[in-house]
């Protein structure tokens, strides 16, 4: 209980620091400012609720497909829905367009991963080259919708793309929240079920699990709550990989208790990464997911050599 709260009075701690960075400096938050309510404090609620959304995803897609590595954007669940959403863009529609988009692409590029494991094999390292493959083609098709959009959508779309919370005129707030907090809350109901699929989907189904059922639930709740992420920031990668992996290192535990803290810690985690990319090329405004991208490789590389040595 005692670490708990020590946890949470952290969590409220640094929110209420990045609550009042501005710009070079920081000051009390005015909550009377139209500024502070209208700009930064939206984006303070965008941050918490991508990286939580992110985070959770990982958390049970890694015990899905049994793959530590398995992150929303290495298995491309987030190009899939990437793709869609530029897809809707170049169409010229927005508003609740965006986030059923993000959706339903998030959902079909998850399942087309999920059925091409299964019928070719190959295991982690197979799984991760399927992702790849995955990734590249949806990357592909968005480049040519891309390549033929006009210049002020070209520009729109590739600040979209590198992953930005700054970003004005996409999906609402209020529009994205419940269906990340749908898909979080399915994948918590969930959490039983996935400690079960780590042991095989032999011995889960042994111990009474519908294995075909929880597939598709987990699918669908990583699809809601990767497709509310994406319709708000664009492509944030890794952070679905880092928190759950640096959470079972530290704290350990069941899957649903997985899910839950890294919810917390990937929402504190991204509001933090996002103040520190509106701080250090201040003015300018560099979208959070590049330190993302500069973060994640190297968390990559240390957790393969970490796993190669325990394997020897």
């Amino acid at each position: 209980m005692a670490n708990w709260l020590g946890g949470v009075a952290v969590a409220v701690l640094l929110i209420g620091i990045c609550l009042g960075v501005q710009g070079d400096g920081w000051a009390v938050p005015d909550w009377s400012d139209p500024i502070f309510r209208g700009l930064r404090l939206p984006r303070v609620l965008s941050a918490l609720l991508v990286g939580a959304a992110l985070a959770a995803s990982g958390a049970a897609l890694q015990a899905l497909f049994r793959n530590p590595l398995a992150d929303p954007t290495l298995i491309g669940t987030s190009s899939g829905a990437a793709l869609a959403v530029i897809s809707v863009m170049a169409l010229g529609l927005s508003g609740i367009g965006l986030p059923l988009a993000a959706f339903g692409g998030g959902l079909l590029a998850t399942w087309l991963l999920l059925g091409m494991s299964r019928l070719l094999g190959g295991g982690e390292i197979g799984l991760l080259l399927l992702g790849l493959v995955l990734a590249t083609f949806s990357g592909s098709i968005t480049g040519l919708l891309m390549f033929n959009s006009d210049d002020m959508a070209l520009r729109s779309a590739m600040v979209w793309l590198s992953g930005h919370l700054g970003i004005v005129g996409h999906t609402p707030f209020a529009l994205a929240a419940p269906v990340a907090f749908v898909g979080i809350a399915l994948l918590l109901a969930l959490g039983r079920d996935l400690d079960c699929m780590l042991l095989g989907e032999d011995d889960a189904r042994a111990l009474g699990v519908n294995v075909g059922r929880v597939r598709l639930l987990t699918a669908l709740g990583a699809a809601l709550a990767v497709g509310a992420a994406v319709s708000i920031a664009g492509i944030i990668g890794f952070i679905g990989m880092m928190v759950p992996n640096a959470c079972a290192l530290v704290l350990g535990g069941g899957r649903r208790r997985l899910i839950a803290v890294s919810t917390v810690v990937g929402a504190v985690f991204l509001l933090v990464l996002d103040t520190l990319a509106r701080s250090v090329a201040y003015p300018l405004d560099m979208p959070v997911g590049l330190l993302a991208g500069l973060a994640g490789p190297v968390f990559f590389i240390w957790l393969l050599r970490r796993r190669a040595r325990g394997a020897a």
